[in-house]
């Protein structure tokens, strides 16, 4: 599923089957990453039902951002599988926004390097 900034969002179901209304929910509440970030490459969401599981952990939602650099990678449980979504692109959305302040303060406070007696090559 493309949607019209080229990103990729795939999402799968283990042990769930994956209704319209589900996938739609997911697209809808993906489409806020999207927005917040827009170098991100890929969105994988895995919905996972356990019946064997308690009932406040039985669905199990993991979400996978290919984005340029590291990575980002977060699950969450809860008891209602339209509420783990909900809760995963929060957690997401928390994840890229310490991802941008981290990056945006290192941009903005440099550290200084120093060289410790080693000759360099003088600018022709």
């Amino acid at each position: 599923m493309n949607s019209q900034n080229n990103h990729e969002l795939i999402v799968s179901g283990i042990h769930l089957e994956l209704t319209p209304s589900l996938k739609t929910f997911v697209r809808e509440k993906s489409e806020k990453l999207f927005r917040h970030e827009e170098r991100i490459v890929r969105l994988r969401v895995e919905l996972e039902c356990d019946s064997k599981e308690a009932i406040e952990t039985r669905f199990k939602v993991k979400g996978h951002i290919n984005i340029h650099g590291p990575d980002l990678n977060a699950t969450v449980q809860s008891d209602e599988c339209h509420k783990a979504i909900s809760l995963l692109v929060d957690k997401l959305d928390r994840m890229l926004m310490e991802r941008h302040h981290m990056n945006k303060t290192k941009r903005n406070h440099p550290h200084p390097v120093e060289f410790d007696n080693v000759a360099l090559p003088k600018a022709v």
